[in-house]
């Protein structure tokens, strides 16, 4: 999908354990017959035994077995025996209230977990549990109930705190929020995590992982866009984005129709336009982008129109990558870039099949 970069390159990141080809470049070590993520934690082999490699795929028809450290064949963040146990307990008990006394009563060391759950998802543990209880005060706003309805579902035993872990997810108080607005918010739920979206009766205004930092930011312009017209419900375009979505993932279709409303530029619009017209499957370079739009000189704004995306997926800025094929920046975090990736591999697949 990418030429790899020299392998000088990519042993000097392996050293350095970079994040920054995860998903994109792994490493067989032909003294041990294992091959590995560049992050894995196992001891460094010597230059001499390392063989580079843009795909699992291409590992394992080298004659390569995969290594039961870094386990190069799952998503990074299904790599830690600890994240995953506690991404398990969040699904089965999100209402539960945890402290860093309950990962320490688990076995699980709490500043090993933090320092985990930031690189994998930009938040912590406890910040993501939050987040869980919060889907619960929300849902119940959107029913109509009052804001201590909400916050005690929510698990919140203060009711200034609910308003403070309100306004950080969302950037808005719970009363900011109207009974029926011009826009309407609602959950997504997908394989990658929840995601929250906000459409009219006609277009998506945004869909973005409910822990991208952005998030609040992109909300409160929205809220100031429609005068506080903001409110809870389910539209067709979220709908269609949610039955869309599930397809995607399922790998039965690649293709979005929902219709969209562009919050930006003429530029960003033509930015955004250019990458879903990249094939599923297929990844461009910011430089390559800036090319196919006629603007050959303007890579940095391309970057930051690409930055400002605020549907995600269906605008697949996921499908930019670094000239020399590291993944870069992804507010949803690059794990979550990586298993995008992953998941579209399969449609590349079936067009060469096809042609």
């Amino acid at each position: 999908m990418f030429d790899l970069p020299h392998p000088d390159t990519l042993y000097a990141a392996l050293l350095s354990r970079d994040s920054a080809y995860e998903g994109r470049a792994y490493v067989g070590v032909t003294s041990t017959g294992i091959f590995c993520r560049l992050t894995c934690p196992a001891r460094k082999p010597k230059r001499e035994n390392c063989r580079f490699y843009p795909s699992v795929a291409a590992c394992l028809d080298a004659g390569f077995r995969p290594c039961k450290r870094c386990h190069p064949m799952t998503p990074e963040a299904e790599g830690d025996p600890s994240v995953t146990r506690l991404l398990a307990a969040l699904q089965a008990d999100p209402a539960r209230r945890w402290r860093e006394e309950d990962l320490a009563a688990m076995g699980l060391d709490p500043s090993t977990v933090r320092r985990a759950f930031k690189r994998q998802f930009g938040c912590t543990f406890l910040d993501m549990a939050r987040r869980f209880r919060m889907r619960a005060g929300l849902e119940t706003l959107a029913r109509g109930a009052p804001v201590i309805e909400a916050q005690l579902d929510a698990g919140f035993e203060s009711p200034s705190a609910f308003r403070a872990a309100f306004a950080r997810l969302t950037g808005l108080t719970p009363g900011a929020f109207a009974a029926r607005g011009l826009l309407q918010a609602d959950w997504i739920d997908t394989v990658l995590g929840p995601m929250i979206a906000v459409a009219d009766d006609n277009h998506l205004h945004l869909l973005e992982f409910a822990e991208r930092k952005a998030l609040p930011t992109e909300l409160k312009r929205l809220h100031a866009m429609t005068r506080g017209q903001i409110g809870f419900g389910r539209p067709g375009p979220t709908e269609m984005a949610a039955e869309q979505l599930t397809s995607f993932f399922a790998g039965t279709c690649a293709t979005f129709s929902v219709p969209l409303a562009y919050h930006g530029s003429a530029f960003a619009g033509a930015v955004w336009d250019a990458l879903q017209a990249i094939p599923a499957g297929e990844t461009r370079s910011y430089s390559e982008v800036a090319a196919g739009i006629g603007r050959p000189d303007a890579v940095r704004a391309v970057a930051r129109a690409n930055g400002a995306n605020q549907i995600a997926i269906l605008i697949p800025c996921h499908r930019v990558i670094g000239a020399d094929g590291s993944l870069t920046g992804y507010g949803g975090g690059l794990w979550r870039k990586q298993k995008l990736i992953e998941v579209e591999r399969q449609y590349r697949t079936e067009r060469a099949q096809t042609a």
